[in-house]
């Protein structure tokens, strides 16, 4: 990590002309790298770009979340942090550009806040396994959609493929899209992912109406024990951080914009159209699976046993697949700053990052990705505590935390109390999440047959 300290960010007066040729040259390595290496985007771009981060897998795991919750309380939670994480959001989309210079990425704006060598380790672990895990979620989630889809399609008996089997293909698929250079070359794939988002999104809303609610729906925790209540809860928390998780890449989206002017009118343009989308699909999903199939819905609401037995097959078939497209782009998104770190190490170190290089990095990338998918494929376990250990930080209590270092907001005023609410609030989420998330998945492994 420490190579990314030596990186320099460019401003207007590079574009000016007004640097050393020395800084000049370090500026010109910024266009060889896949976060700024385009900064063709338009606001338009920030909108699909946070549709696709943000809609993910995370969204068919909320009916389940607020199952354990229960009504009121998980409304609550729903709400409040839709309401937090666009707060956060602005408060890092505001922070892109101070005094002319642009902080690209996340960890870059953790440098500037807390020195050096401490914003790196206190930002990019956490982005990390944020990407990281991310990829592996969203392996299971491609493997078990396409798994779903070839048991619909095909004539009984179906060949035995397992959901390994449907990783590695899934995988086999990214190796192709992982050899696009920058983020901006993503943008086609982007676009079709956040209309996937939206489109899987509104089926499971209509599948669980047309489902209606079912006799076996109910809507209290009384046929649990206490550890599977309160684990239970904890985990729901970590679910729904996840569900909040483009903060991780919303200053690396931002990049793609041209400035001057300034990038943060059209980038917030882009966040709220997003934002207006993420509340369409979080919350109806949410309710509307709740409702139709109460404390039985799974964790992935499209794979409840009743709505399959109450709706057309196509419908299931075709949000599926719609799953399957998201992810993909999904996976590439997460991926690009990673990519971006690695090879800002390549650039510093005066190795070529061509296309060769990146066939061969990237690739080992994601075949390691989709082995640890292999072995650890609990989805809804996954999702809690991914979503609370790693975007609790990053999403709830990292983003105030340096916008009061950085914009210094008197104390006592609107912007000060709001960001020590958000961090207490993240607090809670990670530490409690990251229990209930991480029971889970022992639980899950004890009973799991490994190598499907």
């Amino acid at each position: 990590m420490g190579d990314v300290e030596k990186r320099v960010q460019p401003d207007a007066e590079h574009q000016n002309g007004g640097k050393p040729l020395a800084e000049l040259d370090r500026y010109d390595q910024e266009y060889k790298l896949p976060i700024t290496g385009d900064r063709s985007g338009k606001w338009w771009y920030s909108a699909f770009h946070n549709v696709t981060a943000m809609v993910g897998a995370g969204v068919l795991g909320l009916p389940q979340a607020v199952a354990y919750l229960t009504w009121g309380p998980g409304m609550f939670i729903m709400v409040s942090s839709w309401i937090i994480t666009l707060y956060t959001l602005w408060q890092l989309c505001s922070m892109h550009e101070i005094h002319g210079k642009r902080f690209n990425r996340y960890h870059e704006l953790g440098q500037y806040a807390f020195g050096q060598k401490r914003g790196l380790w206190f930002i990019i672990p956490f982005q990390l396994i944020v990407m990281i895990g991310l990829a592996i979620v969203y392996c299971v989630t491609g493997g078990k959609s396409m798994q779903a889809v070839w048991q619909f399609l095909c004539d009984k008996p179906c060949p035995a493929f397992g959901l390994s089997a449907w990783i590695i293909v899934f995988a086999g698929a990214q190796l192709i899209l992982s050899q696009c250079p920058n983020f901006n070359s993503l943008a086609v794939v982007s676009f079709a992912a956040a209309v996937m988002s939206l489109s899987y999104s509104t089926i499971a809303v209509g599948a669980s109406i047309a489902s209606g609610r079912q006799p076996t729906a109910y809507y209290n925790l009384d046929d649990k024990d206490t550890a599977d209540k309160v684990f239970g809860i904890f985990n729901a928390l970590g679910t729904v951080a996840f569900a909040y998780g483009g903060h991780n890449v919303v200053l690396e989206i931002q990049a793609t914009l041209p400035s001057p002017p300034d990038t943060f009118a059209p980038m917030m343009k882009g966040v709220y159209v997003a934002y207006a989308i993420v509340a369409w699909c979080y919350f109806a999903v949410s309710i509307t699976g709740y409702w139709a199939f109460g404390i039985n819905v799974a964790d992935n609401v499209l794979m409840t046993p009743a709505l399959k037995n109450t709706v057309p097959n196509g419908l299931i078939i075709a949000a599926d697949m719609f799953v399957v497209i998201h992810v993909l782009g999904s996976f590439q998104v997460y991926s690009m700053p990673v990519f971006d770190m690695i090879e800002t190490k390549m650039v510093m170190n005066g190795i070529n990052n061509g296309l060769f290089m990146r066939l061969i990095y990237r690739s080992i990338y994601v075949v390691i990705v989709a082995f640890v998918a292999i072995v650890l494929p609990f989805f809804g376990d996954l999702l809690g505590f991914i979503g609370a250990f790693a975007f609790g930080p990053t999403t709830f209590w990292m983003p105030p935390i340096i916008y009061l270092i950085v914009k210094k907001p008197k104390i006592n005023s609107g912007h000060w109390w709001a960001s020590w609410f958000c961090i207490i609030y993240g607090l809670i989420v990670t530490i409690f999440g990251s229990i209930g998330g991480l029971r889970g998945i022992i639980k899950s492994a004890s009973n799991y047959k490994f190598f499907q």
